[in-house]
């Protein structure tokens, strides 16, 4: 799994420096200055949960069922609230503006990202240093 979690860090650490770079210059003057700190947002979040991603490759060893569960959650929650919020930044580039489930997703991200951080949490209680 610990290859897995890497792999996987890996691929979010090179979309989030993508879309990153992305909203800094490619959407400059494009969309409002509330969806550019919007798109900010979704950024950071992405890269926080890359990070605690990396993090728990560090414990993969260990064979928990709470790291698997925190490295799941971790990766639905980087794609939903991450990308839910990118989508809502530019919505009107991309023609989008009636696809109202987006807003909703947000939420449902940031709980798993809960949810991740309970694992990780419960995770260390039972790994003994």
């Amino acid at each position: 799994m610990n290859k897995q979690i890497i792999l996987t860090a890996s691929l979010f650490g090179l979309i989030a420096v993508i879309l990153g770079a992305f909203g800094a210059h490619g959407l400059e003057n494009k969309i409002s200055d509330y969806h550019i700190d919007t798109w900010k947002t979704a950024n950071q979040y992405h890269f926080y949960h890359t990070f605690a991603l990396l993090f728990l490759s560090t414990f993969s060893r260990a064979k928990s069922q709470s790291i698997r569960v925190s490295y799941i959650f971790f990766t639905i929650g980087i794609l939903l609230f991450s990308g839910s919020l990118y989508l809502l930044s530019v919505r009107e580039l991309l023609g989008i503006t009636k696809i109202s489930i987006l807003g909703p997703i947000t939420p449902l991200g940031g709980l798993c990202f809960v949810v991740g951080w309970v694992g990780l949490f419960v995770a260390a209680l039972k790994n003994r240093a």
